[in-house]
Order: C-alpha cells, then sequence, then structure tokens
C-alpha cells in the first residue's frame, strides 16, 4: 500500500503531520537511499526502508520487540521509584504508545515482550491462550520434593479464586529450580514459593511458548521479533 510520506512518518512515530513535513521540508529524509523533500510523495510500505537523521529504519505497521530485561527496572510509563524499562527503548516506539505483554516486577530479570498491537498483548497474557512462562528462581532454602509435589498439585494464593499450579517444576540446584506456569497474576511466582514455604532470592524468566532469551541479547537490550520469532508464540501477523 502506498502511503504519504508525511504519514509514514507519523505512522512510525516521528511526530505530528505539522512536525514530520517540517522534518522532510528542512532536514530530508532518505526513501531507499533517495533523498527526498516532498512530505506528499507517496510510497509502497512494503519493505520499506528510511533514513532520519543518519539513522536507518525499516517500515513496520505493528511493533514487536523482545528485551532481556535487567533488575531495577519497573514495566510502567510511569515509575513510582525505579526507571522505566520505557526508558531503554527510541523515543520513536514510545511515541507509538508500545506497551508491556506481560509484567516483570522491579526485580525480575529476564525476557520481556513489547507491542503496540493490542491483539498480540492479548494473545501473550490471556490465560485462556495457556502461553507458558518459564522461570528460573534462586532460593533462600533448599528446595524439596514435598515442595515440588504442593506446587504441581496447586497452591492457594491470596485473592486467588482457584488454585495455582506450576505446569513444570525442575531442581537445577539445592536451592535453584525452573518452574513454568500457563497463566499469570501479581508476583505470582515469588507467591507460589512463599506458600510452600521458601522464598525467592533472584528470578529470571528464560522463555515465552518456545522463545527464549539469545545468548547475544544482553541485559538492557532489545530487538525487533521477527516472523521466526512470533511463530514461536503461535501468532501470525
Amino acid at each position: 500500500m502506498k502511503k504519504e510520506l508525511v504519514k509514514i512518518l507519523q505512522s512510525q512515530g516521528f511526530g505530528s503531520r505539522k512536525e514530520c513535513t517540517w522534518m522532510v521540508k528542512k532536514s530530508g529524509v532518505k526513501i531507499n537511499d533517495k533523498e527526498c523533500r516532498d512530505p506528499k510523495e507517496r510510497f509502497e510500505t512494503e519493505d520499506l526502508s528510511f533514513e532520519v537523521a543518519s539513522q536507518k529504519w525499516s517500515y513496520r505497521e505493528h511493533l514487536y520487540l523482545v528485551m532481556n530485561k535487567p533488575a531495577g527496572y519497573e514495566c510502567s510509563h510511569t515509575p513510582d521509584h525505579h526507571e522505566s524499562v520505557f526508558s531503554l527503548l527510541p523515543v520513536q516506539f514510545i511515541n507509538r504508545k508500545i506497551q508491556v505483554a506481560g509484567r516483570l516486577d522491579v526485580e525480575t530479570e529476564g525476557l520481556l515482550l513489547f507491542s503496540d498491537n493490542g491483539n498480540f498483548i492479548h494473545h501473550v497474557t490471556s490465560p485462556k491462550k495457556g502461553i507458558r512462562k518459564t522461570y528460573l528462581a534462586e532460593l533462600k532454602h533448599p528446595f524439596s520434593e514435598e515442595q515440588k509435589d504442593k506446587l504441581v498439585q496447586g497452591v492457594e494464593l491470596h485473592q486467588e479464586f482457584e488454585k495455582v499450579r506450576a505446569t513444570e517444576v525442575e531442581a537445577t540446584g539445592d536451592k535453584e529450580v525452573r518452574l513454568t506456569i500457563d497463566r499469570g497474576c501479581y508476583h505470582q511466582v515469588r507467591r507460589m514459593f512463599g506458600a510452600v514455604s521458601n522464598r525467592v532470592t533472584g528470578l529470571t524468566r528464560e522463555r515465552i511458548g518456545e522463545l527464549a532469551v539469545d545468548d547475544e541479547l544482553k541485559t538492557g537490550q532489545w530487538r525487533y521479533l521477527e516472523e521466526a520469532d512470533l511463530q514461536k508464540l503461535n501468532w501470525a501477523d
């Protein structure tokens, strides 16, 4: 589909129509390596690449991102006591009203998804979809078979209407456990271990669906989710 350049820039988070018009007329924007100063010139958006202020971008109808979240960041646009994970993303993404698809608490690290597509966020977070999330938990006390059995059978959590169960539990050390759940509620993993008389001292989300954090994605870094990644989440854009 062909769109005016000014509308393309607007849709990609570069500002209002007035701001994008000024940007093109005064600074110029490169489209497929060719400079353009006409805001109304139309371009095919499929496979479109463009350059603004010497930075290259690709047109994306929707944003799908994965981040290796560091500890000490809140998953909120308006954080209370710490920096926001959104501060680690380009401002253009914030302008597109990107949101977290499944929050992590401030001290939890690991795989964090973002999108500006509400349907995708619902797909990832809805209990009815049953998309599994896997965490690696470091514990204060040694983990026992009795605790494992209770987590698999289900534990009662305050203000939850039914027992919360782990779909998989694997002890990877005396005080380290890999746990998989297929739903999510407030501080669920920490509360589940608390319900079996243990305590989480460190927590990392390793996987959502079949998508795992890349070894090359360092703490605090992000990348786009491509088609193969989305397939691991059972999502077709």
